[in-house]
């Protein structure tokens, strides 16, 4: 993998990991594009690692509710508390499913025909979900619904388990948690910072069982300089893109995500179809 390849994982990862548009399955496509040979283990324990990069970004723009959860945990903060135990049984759904399914996932699913596929149906959702906010006249300023502080948890369960759909590559962990969370009656705002919280739980988790269980295999193919500087590209690009997309919803809807999905979807299609990539 040469510097170049790293850089671009790195930017894919961290632009999309928090966008309702897959990291998952655009590092595929990309994988694809670049024609990188290396073995798919190695690379999907690449794209794992790096997100450690997107975790760190989350943390340093979520400093004072991630402090807030460890001075809970410390007995010192009953509020933190509440969200250690709502984002814990937001997790729990995802730890059971890939306990029991990520193999079989992996294998069957994880193929740029299904990331397609997905891209589509998720843009879909995206649009009829913002056709249905508007001709309900919610605001897209995130004004309407409840205030994280009331999620409860049975709502955060619901939540939890919406999110395992995510784990068919092209349907985006964001995209469900975010959606899940207006389902239970979040506003828009809060359904993404709890969207942002939970990804920190799950996306640690992933990171240290790939590193865990294929270090040997990643450190061998790809070397610690690779993977340090994925991290960094990857932590700058997330840092970038919550930024980005906290402000654009105070102002727009979700619908541009959607039309992207779509667009992108037909487009991988198309390059199936004419055998540029399989």
């Amino acid at each position: 993998m040469n510097i170049l390849e790293v850089i671009v994982l790195g930017i894919v990862e961290g632009l999309t990991e928090y966008l309702p548009v897959s990291s998952t399955g655009h590092l595929i496509l990309a994988e694809h594009f670049m024609h990188m040979t290396q073995s798919k283990e190695a690379l999907d324990a690449f794209a794992v690692c790096i997100q450690g990069g997107a975790i760190l970004a989350v943390l340093s723009l979520y400093y004072a509710r991630v402090k807030s959860m460890v001075l809970g945990v410390l007995g010192k903060d009953p509020a933190g508390l509440r969200m250690v135990i709502n984002l814990f049984l937001g997790f729990i759904p995802a730890v059971v499913i890939g306990l029991l399914c990520a193999d079989e996932i992996k294998d069957l699913l994880f193929n740029t025909t299904t990331v397609a596929t997905t891209l589509i149906l998720g843009g879909g959702v995206i649009l009829a979900y913002s056709v249905w906010r508007s001709r309900h006249g919610l605001s897209n300023e995130g004004a309407d619904g409840a205030p994280l502080e009331n999620l409860t948890p049975l709502k955060a369960l619901i939540i939890g388990l919406l999110q395992c759909i995510a784990m068919i590559p092209g349907t985006s962990r964001s995209l469900m948690t975010m959606l899940g969370g207006m389902f239970v009656g979040l506003s828009v705002k809060a359904a993404v910072e709890f969207s942002f919280l939970l990804g920190l739980i799950t996306l640690s988790a992933a990171t240290v069982h790939d590193a865990y269980k294929f270090g040997d295999v990643l450190i061998d193919q790809f070397g610690w300089t690779n993977l340090i500087i994925g991290t960094l590209v990857s932590w700058f690009s997330a840092w970038l893109a919550v930024k980005w997309m906290v402000s654009y919803l105070q102002k727009h809807s979700f619908a541009i995500f959607g039309w992207y999905r779509i667009a992108l979807g037909i487009f991988t299609l198309g390059l199936i179809y004419f055998g540029y990539i399989h």
